[in-house]
């Protein structure tokens, strides 16, 4: 039988985490399902929490906050099988975030009651997990859903400081913002698998899921169990270039664009020649101004509950 544990952010989502526990617990006793919750209680924490429920036996860890929180829980979870050079403890999500990018990606029903019919019903699917070293992080960073680099990790910070918009909303209000604040894109140099790229890049997203910021889809064919990363690159364009491209971005059309490049690799190098890197994982800061940053694809890591056979939705 089972064992969960439940990992809550109590401020994710602006208190939303704390506020839906009382209808998790509910839930999860209905279904009759044996589990204990915790609440985190600093940055990082989940990391800590995910790796000691998977040492002491737990079968399920379920992350309870958004993007960054299951960030964490992974992070653990992947700390459990190095220790252990086995797959342990699988991937539960209960979304109450503001963008739920990695739910979306990996199949997962973003309602919490949606959510915790998922746990009780526990199907299964393997996920490929992403890692990154540089900035913040040269020893190495694990991330579910992608890695921006430029243009959308600075979409990110700014979406962080509107603290009186909620959702997806955020997400728009801050590119808005951010068209005016970051024009000029740097010039890079991108190695993927043995081929080569040098141009200036407004913005590169390097996917294992689809989504980014709520609603922008990044990788509108990505599949977190193929063993690749999808590439989306921006080079550099107009501000009225750009305001031309958040459409193409929603419906996932922008490959057509001619300023966009896109493709597919196990491992990816980003260098700054001129100017800087600022950069994210799953919504989670790595850097503002980066110089160098490694990607890599690790495959078929951790097992994630989601619905029917985990498709893409």
């Amino acid at each position: 039988m089972d064992r969960y544990k439940v990992i809550v952010n109590p401020v994710s989502g602006r208190g939303a985490g704390e506020l839906a526990i009382p209808a998790i617990e509910e839930a999860l006793r209905g279904y009759g399902l044996e589990y204990d919750l915790v609440r985190t209680e600093r940055p990082w924490h989940a990391v800590d929490l995910a790796q000691e429920a998977a040492a002491d036996g737990y079968t399920v860890v379920v992350a309870v906050g958004g993007d960054g929180t299951a960030n964490e829980v992974l992070n653990g979870l992947m700390r459990a099988r190095e220790a252990t050079g086995r797959n342990g403890a699988a991937l539960g999500v209960l979304s109450v975030g503001r963008g739920n990018d990695f739910a979306f990606g990996m199949g997962v029903p973003v309602g919490l009651a949606e959510g915790c019919r998922a746990l009780a019903e526990g199907r299964r699917r393997p996920i490929d997990v992403g890692r990154v070293s540089g900035g913040l992080y040269p020893e190495g960073r694990y991330f579910g859903n992608g890695v921006g680099i430029g243009f959308d990790a600075v979409v990110g910070f700014e979406a962080l400081k509107l603290t009186w918009l909620r959702g997806f909303a955020c997400y728009i209000v801050a590119a808005l913002k951010v068209i005016f604040l970051y024009y000029r894109a740097p010039r890079v140099r991108i190695e993927l698998d043995g081929q080569e790229i040098t141009q200036p890049s407004l913005m590169i997203s390097i996917m294992n899921g689809r989504r980014m910021g709520g609603g922008f889809m990044m990788a509108p064919e990505g599949d977190p169990g193929d063993g690749v990363l999808d590439l989306c690159i921006a080079g550099q364009v107009s501000r009225a270039g750009i305001l031309a491209l958040i459409p193409r971005f929603l419906k996932g059309t922008q490959a057509g664009h001619a300023a966009i490049h896109t493709g597919r690799a196990q491992r990816v190098t980003i260098t700054a020649l001129e100017g800087v890197l600022p950069a994210h994982a799953d919504g989670e800061t790595l850097c503002t101004e980066g110089q160098r940053l490694e990607m890599e694809i690790l495959p078929a890591q951790l097992d994630i509950i989601c619905t029917g056979e985990g498709a893409p939705q």
